[in-house]
């Protein structure tokens, strides 16, 4: 009996003291360190404007204002809902999955004032895995310039820069695509960010 009870004792104090050190001491360091080393990521990678949040630059919003770039289309929820992260889980045969593409190809085009044939790039007509993608691609964006141009009264030139200004490269030079945040260029052209 004298045995089980210092058996019990020390494993007592084997869990105390891991769940001190793991759901305590543990997490205060690691936050520490992010705060000191990362504070804006460590925060979520917020924007702000005047004080207010308008947004994160690793979350997608939706926006279907005609002088706004259009991010990815969203299966997150009712659209854009982080609480609803997901893909839509649609195979590549689903016929439902095909004339939702088919839909925003039209939709796309006639958006943008496109031909009839023009080349949709896959990202303009299919959501990302999580539904909330901030980026679209290059490709992407450029065909959007005319559309935001004539709405904001600016020339495509202008837009175009702005684009090459929020281009992000492929990662480590080689991984993915260059691609475009449309929440960072949608605020350079509000001229809130400078």
């Amino acid at each position: 009996m004298n045995n089980l009870i210092k058996e019990l004792r020390i494993s007592l104090m084997a869990t105390l003291s891991l769940a001190v050190i793991l759901c305590g001491i543990y997490p205060l360091v690691v936050w520490v360190l992010a705060q000191g080393l990362f504070p804006a990521k460590a925060n979520g990678s917020l924007i702000t404007q005047r004080g207010k949040i308008a947004g994160s630059s690793l979350i997608s919003q939706g926006f279907i204002d005609p002088k706004y770039f259009h991010p990815r289309p969203s299966a997150a929820g009712q659209g854009y809902d982080a609480v609803s992260s997901g893909g839509s889980n649609l195979g590549p045969t689903s016929k439902k999955l095909m004339d939702m593409v088919k839909q925003r190809v039209v939709h796309f085009r006639t958006e943008n004032n496109l031909a009839p044939d023009a080349l949709i790039p896959a990202d303009a007509v299919t959501a990302s895995a999580s539904g909330l993608d901030p980026h679209i691609s290059l490709k992407n964006a450029l065909l959007q310039v005319p559309r935001v141009a004539s709405a904001r009264g600016l020339s495509e030139e202008t837009v175009r820069k702005q684009v090459d200004v929020y281009m992000e490269g492929r990662d480590l030079g080689i991984l993915g695509e260059p691609r475009v945040n449309v929440l960072m260029l949608n605020l350079a052209l509000d001229g809130i960010l400078k």
